[in-house]
C-alpha cells in the first residue's frame, strides 16, 4: 500500500542577509548547497531569475536545490513555471518530486493541476503517482476559487480509475481539501464503490454551480 505523506522539508537556523538586495551568485550557491532556503526570503521576487539561472545550467540535484527554494518562497512567476514544467516528467526521482511539489506554489495555472492529475493517475511509477496527490492536496496555493473547482472534478474523477492506488490517494487529498469521505471505499468492488462516487459527482457539480453561478 502507497503511503500518502505531507510534503514538507526541514530548514534549519540560519543568518539572513541585510536588505533586500538578491544574493551574489557565490552566496545563492553557498544557500543552495546548505538546503537552508531563509536567506533567500528578504530578496522577494528578486531571486526569482538567478535561481532560474541555476536551474537552468545546473544538473539534477542542482535543479532539485532550485526547486525547494521556490517551494519554500512561494511566489508566483511564470517564468519559473515554465521552467519547471520542462522536468515534470523527468525520470529522477528526487527532482520530480521537487518540481511537482514547487509547481503549485509558483502558479496559478490550471496547466499545472491538469498535469499533476495526469501524473496522479496515469504515470508508472506509483511513487510519482502519491506524490503528484500530495501536491495536489498540499500545494496549490495560488489557485483561484474557480481553478480550485477544477482541481476537485479532477480527484472526483479519478475516484473511478482502475487502479487502486490512484482512488486511494484521490480520495485522501478530497479529504484534505474538503474534510469529507462520503463513505466512498476505495479498496471496495465496483458495484459498492458506484454510489459513493455519484455522491460525489452530485456534490462537485453543486460546488461548481455555486462558485461559477450557472
Amino acid at each position: 500500500m502507497m503511503l500518502f505523506l505531507v510534503c514538507l522539508f526541514l530548514l534549519g537556523a540560519s543568518v539572513t542577509y541585510a536588505g533586500s538586495a538578491p544574493p551574489t551568485p557565490a552566496e545563492l550557491q553557498a544557500v543552495l548547497a546548505r538546503e537552508d532556503y531563509q536567506p533567500l526570503k528578504p530578496s522577494g521576487a528578486a531571486v526569482i531569475e538567478p535561481l532560474l539561472t541555476l536551474y537552468q545550467a545546473g544538473d539534477a540535484d542542482t535543479r532539485r536545490r532550485v526547486a525547494n527554494a521556490l517551494y519554500y518562497l512561494s511566489i508566483k512567476s511564470a517564468h519559473a513555471r515554465e521552467v519547471l514544467m520542462q522536468d515534470v516528467h523527468t525520470q529522477h526521482p528526487q527532482l520530480r518530486l521537487a518540481v511537482q511539489w514547487a509547481l503549485g506554489r509558483v502558479s496559478d495555472d490550471t496547466t499545472v493541476v491538469r498535469v499533476l492529475l495526469d501524473n496522479m493517475e496515469n504515470d508508472p511509477n506509483p511513487l510519482f503517482r502519491d506524490k503528484a496527490a500530495c501536491a495536489l492536496a498540499y500545494d496549490q496555493v495560488h489557485l483561484s476559487e474557480k481553478q480550485h473547482v477544477l482541481l476537485l472534478e479532477g480527484l472526483v474523477r479519478a475516484l473511478e480509475n482502475d487502479k487502486d492506488d490512484v482512488r486511494r490517494i484521490a480520495l485522501q487529498a478530497l479529504h484534505i481539501r474538503t474534510g469529507q469521505t462520503k463513505d466512498f471505499s476505495p479498496d471496495a468492488p465496483v458495484n459498492v464503490r458506484q454510489p459513493a462516487v455519484q455522491r460525489w459527482k452530485a456534490w462537485v457539480a453543486e460546488y461548481r454551480k455555486n462558485i461559477y453561478g450557472d
